[in-house]
């Protein structure tokens, strides 16, 4: 749809709405939330526990107990039915508030135009026709059809499970494109990446495409474990060989002409006997410390019995490394003419040396090398930031490794940074990005982009004993080391900068 028909369509203008109009509007299409489930209360978590046959069986079985005056036999199955209760209980109560904090990833804020102003609300308030103004590292509150975008990328993999960000731009795409083509597009919950955008929301709440699976994953019953469904049987085998027992042993007194009530005290205790109270005390004990061994892996289990389930999968299906990772990327090698850098360190966390054959060595001390790390920290976007949980990322995993590999270097943008002149961002039909900036004396390019693309358009490279014309040898050993790199399932970037005429 072009832009002038959806602004007809939604009765708004580039301006925004005003709050009149949108509080008019949030009354007839409700708060821009997902509609959550009904919430299990703790007690309904409790009573969930005693929902199983052996468990009804052994609380028949203590209250069998207690009448027949076997108090020792009925407290001990009291205890291992509540202790069962409790290690449930301790288990599902804390899954459940995992999974609300969970739920509270969406942004809570967003940045609105109304009364031709731009106003920071709740993104709860949001209603079809705002216009919404958006940035690198914020959140998508809302479905947005984009209006204004200045290289402009989004991480989508809540959606469509790739990991590399997608470019957004502004136009018309064909009515039938799936939801990874639709380039004219923002989705609630996707992340800006890099650069900033506007657009007009079109869809909140549950009529975003976020809305959309949530309201499919809600549609999805729960299913018994396997192991519950076992012990369900046993349960029901054995409260029918109980009954069985104390029936049998009843015909057969009356049959020896014994007292009704005396045979049938020994039948019921025959009964209870029969019944394994120790089994559901072994399963839950078993069962926790499954749990506990998943949680140290970071694996959120719901249900006790759920991680049994793991035991008994045979095959599982996997997507490609970017969406099971944590999507993070680090600089592990460096190539510079003509010798090989590696790089240590974990994560985001701007700690590592730089090695060469097994020796450390000083990145400042060697000129292409810092050079190399100067151009990738200039040539980017990403930010690096400390909080609680420790060293993030805002902007893209691979933008962010370079600053990290140039931090680890000791090599910060603030010392370096000189006035921007331009950019030309990357693109697939550049397949690089450019920035210029402005040095007392100069004005310098820095590129950095796919290997082969740069390779053909450089003229010279880097040593330790200055600039060198590069010929065709030349290109020919940095194109073997750039395959070598990339057979080992490395991503490769080259690096190049030019000074330009003032």
């Amino acid at each position: 749809m072009t832009l002038d028909n959806l602004l007809k369509e939604i009765s708004t203008s580039k301006e925004g709405l005003t709050s009149k109009e949108a509080s008019l509007r949030l009354e007839r299409y409700g708060e821009n939330r997902l509609k959550e489930e009904r919430r299990t209360t703790p007690s309904g978590i409790f009573i969930n526990q005693f929902r199983n046959v052996l468990i009804l069986i052994l609380i028949g079985a203590t209250a069998v107990s207690f009448a027949i005056g076997e108090i020792t036999d009925a407290a001990t199955i009291l205890a291992i039915i509540v202790l069962n209760a409790i290690l449930g209980f301790y288990q599902e109560y804390r899954a459940e508030r995992a999974i609300e904090a969970l739920k509270r990833m969406l942004s809570p804020k967003a940045r609105v135009m109304r009364d031709g102003i731009i106003k920071e609300i709740d993104s709860a308030l949001l209603v079809p026709g705002d216009v919404v103004v958006l940035e690198m590292g914020e959140k998508v509150p809302a479905d947005v059809y984009l209006i204004e975008a200045g290289a402009l990328q989004v991480n989508e993999a809540s959606l469509t499970g790739e990991s590399v960000p997608v470019n957004k731009m502004t136009g018309i795409v064909p009515e039938k494109a799936s939801l990874a083509e639709r380039k004219n597009m923002l989705f609630m919950g996707t992340i800006i990446t890099n650069g900033y955008g506007k657009g007009i929301v079109v869809a909140t709440g549950m009529h975003t495409e976020l809305g959309k699976i949530a309201k499919l994953t809600q549609e999805v019953g729960e299913e018994e474990t396997p192991l519950k469904r076992r012990l369900d049987a046993l349960g029901r085998k054995i409260g029918e060989i109980s009954l069985l027992i104390a029936v049998a042993i009843g015909i057969l007194g009356i049959i020896q002409q014994r007292e009704i009530v005396e045979m049938f005290l020994v039948g019921v205790s025959l009964a209870v006997a029969v019944i394994p109270e120790g089994l559901l005390a072994v399963v839950t004990m078993t069962l926790a410390l499954g749990v506990k061994n998943m949680v140290k892996r970071n694996c959120l289990i719901r249900h006790l019995m759920a991680s049994e389930t793991l035991g008994a999968a045979s095959v599982i299906c996997t997507d490609k490394t970017g969406t099971l990772t944590r999507n993070e990327m680090a600089v592990v090698e460096i190539f510079i003419p003509y010798w090989l850098v590696e790089v240590t360190g974990e994560g985001y966390e701007p700690r590592g040396e730089f090695l060469s054959e097994g020796k450390t060595i000083n990145p400042k001390e060697l000129k292409c090398l810092y050079e190399l790390l100067e151009a990738g920290l200039l040539c980017n976007h990403a930010v690096l930031e400390k909080s609680d949980e420790g060293w993030t990322i805002v902007g893209e995993p691979t933008e962010g490794a370079l600053v990290v590999a140039a931090n680890k270097a000791e090599i910060f943008r603030k010392d370096i940074m000189p006035p921007l002149v331009t950019e030309f961002s990357f693109s697939s039909i550049r397949k690089r990005m450019t920035v210029i900036y402005h040095y007392e004396d100069r004005n310098t390019a820095y590129t950095k982009g796919a290997p082969e693309v740069i390779l053909e358009r450089s003229a010279y490279y880097c040593t330790e004993d200055g600039i060198k014309r590069l010929g065709e040898k030349g290109k020919q050993r940095f194109l073997r080391a750039y395959e070598k790199m990339a057979e080992r399932g490395l991503i490769v970037l080259a690096f190049a900068y030019r000074e330009l005429p003032r």
